[in-house]
C-alpha cells in the first residue's frame, strides 16, 4: 500500500498501471474509517485490478463550520485499518492540494438536491459533486464504489456522471451495520454513551415499518416512524420520507410502480445520523 499526498505523484503511479491495461477501482472517503468502508474497498478489490482509496475531509460539502471542525481525523488508524484489506494506493491530500484555487462550479441536480438532505443542508451536494468530480478527473477510475447508506448522495453522483459524460461505473454497496443494527458511520464515534445505547431504535423502527407496508397506509407508516423514534426522548427525527428509489419524489401510496425507499435523519444529541430501508413490495 502506497500513500500519496500530491496529485502529480499519484497520477504518475496510476499512469504506469493504466498503461499496462489494469482497471482502477476507486473508493472516496473522508477518513475515520470503519468496517463499512472496508466492505467498499473489498468490493473494489473483487472487481478491479488496482484499488485507490482517498482520505480527504472536503470543506466545500459542510454547511456547518463546527461540523467540519469536529469531524474526526484519524489518518494513522485509517491506514492501519486499510492494511487489513487489499488497498494499493491511498490518496490523502491537503485542502490546498485539492483546491489550489477556489472551486466556484455550480451543479444543477434539480429535484434531487432540494429534498431531504438538500433541504436541511443547502449546498451540501454541490460540494460533494465538486470534490468527487475532481477526484474522478485525477484518478480516472473505471469503477467507483459508494455505500447505499448515503442513498441520496448516490442518486446525485449518478446524475453528475450522466451530466458530465464521465466514463466511470458507479457501483452501489450494501449498508454495513453494527451488531445492534445501527448503520456504521464515522459519526458514531462522536455519540455519547447514552445516545449510542438508544441509537439502535432507528433501524429497529425502520424494520418494523417495512413489516407494516402490507396492512397500513404510507402516511400511517410515516407517522409511526417519527412518533416511535421521538418517543425515546433522546432522539429527534429531522425528517423521514418515503420516496421513489430513482427520482426521490415523495411517494403517495405503495401501489405506485417501483421500489420505495424510507430515508431518515435523526439527531442523537448533537450528532446527526442518517439511514434508509428499501420497501420493495411490488
Amino acid at each position: 500500500m502506497k500513500v500519496f499526498t500530491t496529485v502529480t505523484s499519484l497520477q504518475e503511479a496510476l499512469k504506469d498501471v493504466q498503461d499496462k491495461g489494469f482497471t482502477v477501482g476507486f473508493v472516496p472517503t473522508m477518513g475515520a474509517l470503519h468496517y463499512g468502508h472496508l466492505s467498499l474497498v473489498a468490493k473494489a478489490g473483487s472487481m478491479t485490478d488496482i484499488v485507490v482509496v482517498s482520505i480527504f475531509v472536503n470543506p466545500t460539502q459542510f454547511t456547518d463550520k463546527n461540523d467540519l471542525t469536529n469531524y474526526p481525523r484519524t489518518l494513522e488508524s485509517d491506514l492501519k485499518l486499510l492494511s487489513s484489506v487489499r488497498c494499493d494506493y491511498v490518496f490523502s491530500p491537503s485542502v490546498e492540494e485539492m483546491y489550489p484555487v477556489e472551486d466556484t462550479r455550480k451543479f444543477d441536480f434539480g429535484y434531487l438536491e432540494t429534498v431531504m438532505e438538500g433541504e436541511f443542508r443547502p449546498g451540501h451536494f454541490n460540494g460533494v459533486a465538486q470534490v468527487v468530480s475532481k477526484l474522478f478527473a485525477i484518478i480516472l477510475p473505471q469503477k467507483a464504489f459508494f455505500g447505499l447508506k448515503d442513498f441520496q448522495q448516490l442518486a446525485v453522483i449518478r446524475k453528475m456522471v450522466r451530466q458530465m459524460g464521465l466514463p466511470v461505473e458507479i457501483v452501489p454497496c450494501d449498508i454495513v451495520r453494527e451488531g445492534d443494527g445501527l448503520a456504521m458511520s464515522s459519526r458514531n464515534k462522536l455519540l455519547l454513551p447514552e445516545y449510542r445505547n438508544c441509537a439502535s431504535i432507528i433501524y429497529q423502527t425502520l424494520k418494523e415499518a417495512k413489516e407494516l407496508t402490507t396492512t397500513k397506509s404510507l402516511q400511517f407508516i410515516k407517522d409511526f416512524v417519527v412518533n416511535r423514534i421521538n418517543a425515546n426522548g433522546l432522539l429527534k427525527v429531522e425528517y423521514f420520507e418515503i420516496v421513489d428509489e430513482n427520482s426521490l419524489m415523495p411517494s403517495k401510496n405503495f401501489n405506485e410502480p417501483g421500489a420505495k425507499v424510507g430515508c431518515i435523519a435523526v439527531f442523537a444529541g448533537k450528532v446527526r445520523l442518517i439511514d434508509n430501508i428499501i420497501f420493495d413490495i411490488n
